[in-house]
């Protein structure tokens, strides 16, 4: 929980300028073969920021390393 509050941190840190509003996603994702399961945050833009426009946008990205969406868990706004 604490890495979490980093990465966070971290995030809206960087994606906080006015300019840049965007939106912080929450997602569970799984590779197999042997399984293994994530959870973690991505960043899509603010005219993305519902579950059912964030995931095509997530899936993409995570699909690019190989992963496999699970399900979109909340999208918050930083801006």
């Amino acid at each position: 929980m604490k890495n979490l509050a980093i990465v966070l941190a971290t995030v809206l840190a960087v994606t906080s300028a006015p300019a840049s509003a965007a939106c912080i996603a929450e997602y569970k994702a799984k590779q197999d073969n042997p399984l293994r399961l994530d959870y973690g945050t991505v960043v899509v833009p603010d005219s993305a920021c519902t579950i059912a426009a964030a995931t095509p946008i997530v899936k993409e990205q995570l699909a690019q390393k190989g992963w496999t969406l699970l399900s979109i868990l909340s999208v918050t706004s930083s801006g």
